[in-house]
């Protein structure tokens, strides 16, 4: 299993109903991916919801309706 690092971090915070840590991402993917390597990401850059449109725009667009809306 090969994921984006900021897939493997949403997919950890969508399951996860407590604290999110580093540290339980990398149990959660049993190794694949180190808290270190994942806190070295996030800190690499300043997410902004500019990066988050850019992200998801095309799933959104891909899945528009007229009948109605989705909020975030």
């Amino acid at each position: 299993m090969k994921l984006d690092l900021l897939d493997m971090y949403s997919d950890y915070l969508i399951s996860q109903n407590h604290y999110a840590t580093s540290t339980g991402l990398a149990n959660m993917f049993q190794g694949e991916i180190s808290h270190d390597q994942m806190t070295r990401h996030l800190r690499s850059k300043d997410y902004s919801s500019s990066n988050l449109w850019s992200y998801v725009k095309a799933d959104v667009r891909k899945n528009q309706s007229s009948d109605g809306v989705l909020i975030l």
